[in-house]
């Protein structure tokens, strides 16, 4: 069953502002019906693994390496560990190591914790190669320090890039 509205057209005799002609107005009636929904309120997914990140891209841009104090990036996937020095300025890579290099796991037996330990002795080694004192920031990736992470970082502390 339908409903019908009628509308009956209002109608002025004087106005002041259209003056003495008569003015038929029609009332617009509106249907509006109001639905409403409960608030919900979500929280965003991971975002304890997205702040770390975020923050690491924010302070990318603060410290920028150069040829004499470049930066330290070290990447740290489920099972490897990948380390790069950085010169930002000639945006060129000085040293790229890993724990998956054949000259780093050169016995049949090696972890991966010796193997990211033999990366950082080998990041020194050239660090001394290139005539490199220090670093301009140790660049982590946003990622938490596991043993792997940890066995790298005792190698470049016992040389003075990194306080412990």
């Amino acid at each position: 069953m339908a409903l019908q509205a009628f509308t009956v057209p209002l109608q002025f005799k004087n106005c002041d502002l259209f003056g003495n002609g008569s003015l038929n107005i029609i009332p617009i009636q509106s249907r509006k019906t109001v639905h409403t929904k409960p608030w919900v309120i979500e929280a965003r997914a991971r975002t304890r693994v997205e702040s770390p990140k975020v923050r690491n891209r924010r302070l990318q841009k603060k410290y920028n390496g150069t040829q004499k104090k470049p930066r330290l990036s070290v990447f740290c996937s489920g099972k490897q560990l990948y380390a790069m020095l950085v010169d930002d300025q000639n945006k060129k890579c000085l040293f790229y190591g890993s724990t998956l290099q054949q000259s780093v796991r050169s016995t049949p037996g090696c972890t991966t914790i010796e193997a990211a330990q033999r990366v950082g002795e080998e990041l020194v080694k050239m660090c001394a190669d290139l005539g490199i004192d220090e670093i301009s920031s140790y660049d982590r990736n946003g990622f938490s320090r596991g043993e792997r992470m940890e066995a790298f970082e005792i190698a470049l502390s016992g040389h003075g890039f990194l306080f412990r």
